[in-house]
């Protein structure tokens, strides 16, 4: 089974078997010391790093679009959505926003720490007046943030 790594699996001690991707996004958010030890110690076991191809990207945002996670997707988050979609693998990450898009891609994930996300559904209520909208920002009506909330 291939696997597509986040961040978060290398601040972890998991283990990781067979083939493994990530991609350079998210060797550029590797900050400490124990990270870049265990993505150097996976590297020259199971890991390989590449860019996702475009039309992957795309796809990725129209999905983050609909499920209303668009805004909380890092340019990371967009990358290894877009690779776990092109090579058919299972995801790795504890990130709920990424495990949301997943599922409506048709890209299996698997946890590490965390329970597994299910899918959800994003509504936008205005935090001043009440209101519900398509998207967050600020109320055309109160002039109050526009909040995401769980549908």
């Amino acid at each position: 089974m291939t696997l597509v790594l986040d961040a978060s699996v290398f601040f972890t001690e998991i283990p990781v078997e067979g083939p493994a991707w990530t991609t350079p996004s998210v060797v550029e958010e590797l900050g400490d010391l124990h990270a870049k030890c265990r993505f150097e110690a996976l590297t020259a076991t199971v890991l390989r790093v590449r860019e996702p191809r475009g039309e992957d990207l795309a796809r990725v945002d129209a999905t983050a679009l609909r499920t209303g996670d668009a805004g909380v997707l890092s340019p990371a988050d967009r990358d290894i959505l877009a690779l776990a979609l092109e090579l058919g693998a299972v995801l790795i990450t504890d990130d709920f926003a990424v495990q949301n898009v997943a599922h409506r891609l048709g890209i299996a994930t698997r946890s590490i720490r965390q329970r597994p996300a299910r899918a959800i559904r994003w509504r936008y209520r205005c935090s001043g007046c009440g209101r519900y909208w398509q998207e967050p920002g600020d109320c055309p009506v109160c002039g109050a943030q526009i909040k995401r909330k769980i549908k």
